[in-house]
């Protein structure tokens, strides 16, 4: 067993974290870093430093959890939580109060705005309560302080900020109106017996984290969370996770874009939860390059390579800009007729079709996902997140061989990549 193996195998068992779902590049990074760290000058003095310190075993966690989320992600699930809080209320005779469980819960951005969202839905505190869980205690503690940088707020719908947060020197720091509807904690859903003793929860935020396992460790974990989850209740997933919840019975409830699913058949009447088409905002000034993608990465992610790109024409900029805008915030169907429009007026660029793909991929449809990332590709064989993206895709559908050649692509080319910044 090589050195590295020891550490993949470390993770997979702390974290149940997959290295071909992530690249082997990562881990090996954190390892260096840690070693580094520790005056290790071999992989079997950190391994030995490792083994004998439960505080280093945390730091290479942390090492390589990297938080990456804002405030009111996918707002679409959001708006759909707080119009089934008020069935649910109902549903219940008001009886007690709801029970929401956000995990992992990162550095508290998504457990305060399931607050927020229910109290602008006019919930009172009394009537629900919001639990924060995740395996990183620096999270944890972050969020426990409720102070955030500007990269917390994104999009172009922050007025919230005006009505929850105070500015400091800092950051804006979260209103105790909403801390005290949240509680949060350290925990790891690997634990089979994870809040064995607390009562099931009416909705469960967990999205973004079983795309990083392997199918066995999938299923595990999926078993704690239909405990957790109400046999009436609602499972918030992440967009490219849907397939794995229909392989294991559940159903989405048929509300777009909401990425929300159950045991039970979609709710009547559906048309009441669906989203209006909004204007096209207008192009953000910021770097094309800059643009977050919409999937999530709760893992450290591949430093971007170097590679020499031409510069848009000052219109395809834009409409590049106001892409990633729309598909942030979660406006599908407006992002890919931007797309569309796009392609018809310009040059094919491997960033449109990446965005396509992730279009497809956040609708279920994962064959036209993969055509679309490929195209991606074939323009710009070493684009980053086309890589990382359509390696996930082929994981979830049993095609590991073809998983770990895309991630051996991407560590390749960060190889080259960090050659090229030493000289």
């Amino acid at each position: 067993m090589s050195s590295d193996q020891r550490f993949f195998d470390f993770l997979k068992e702390r974290i149940g974290l997959d290295v071909t779902s992530v690249g082997p590049a990562i881990i090996e990074r954190a390892v260096r870093q840690r070693s580094t760290a520790n005056h290790a000058l071999t992989a079997d003095d950190y391994w030995h430093r490792l083994q004998g310190s439960r505080d280093e075993q945390q730091a290479l966690i942390e090492a390589v959890i990297v938080p990456e989320t804002w405030f009111f992600r996918y707002p679409e699930s959001f708006a759909t939580l707080a119009k089934l809080a008020a069935t649910r209320l109902a549903q219940i005779n008001n009886l007690r109060a709801l029970r929401i469980l956000s995990l992992p819960c990162s550095t508290g951005e998504e457990p305060y705005s399931i607050a927020m969202a229910l109290l602008d839905a006019g919930l009172k505190p009394h009537q629900f309560k919001v639990e924060g869980m995740d395996v990183s205690p620096l999270s944890v503690e972050k969020a426990r302080r409720a102070v955030y940088g500007k990269n917390s707020f994104r999009g172009q719908d922050i007025e919230f900020r005006e009505r929850y947060f105070t500015a400091e020197n800092e950051g804006y720091r979260l209103d105790e109106r909403v801390l005290d509807q949240v509680r949060l904690q350290v925990g790891n859903l690997l634990d089979p017996t994870l809040l064995a003793n607390e009562p099931a929860y009416d909705f469960v935020f967990c999205r973004n984290l079983l795309i990083y396992f392997d199918l066995p460790t999938q299923q595990q974990v999926f078993e704690v969370l239909k405990r957790l989850t109400h046999v009436d209740g609602v499972l918030f997933i992440g967009p490219a996770e849907g397939s794995l919840l229909g392989r294991f019975g559940m159903r989405s409830i048929g509300i777009p874009q909401s990425f929300a699913f159950s045991r039970q058949a979609a709710p009547e009447p559906v048309a009441a939860f669906l989203p209006t088409v909004l204007p096209t905002p207008q192009a953000q000034r910021q770097p094309v390059h800059h643009v977050a993608s919409a999937r999530p990465r709760p893992f450290a992610s591949l430093a971007p390579t170097s590679r020499a790109v031409k510069t848009p024409p000052s219109d395809a900029a834009a409409l590049l800009v106001n892409i990633a805008a729309l598909a942030n915030e979660g406006k599908s169907a407006e992002a890919r007729a931007a797309c569309e429009s796009y392609l018809r007026s310009h040059e094919p660029v491997a960033q449109v079709f990446y965005w396509l793909g992730l279009l497809s991929d956040i609708a279920g449809s994962a064959l036209e996902a993969q055509g679309f990332y490929r195209k991606a590709l074939y323009l710009e064989p070493q684009h980053p997140d086309a890589l990382m993206h359509l390696a996930v895709l082929l994981q979830s559908q049993g095609d590991t061989a073809g998983a770990r050649r895309l991630q051996d692509r991407a560590a390749r080319s960060e190889r080259a990549a960090d050659s090229e910044r030493k000289r």
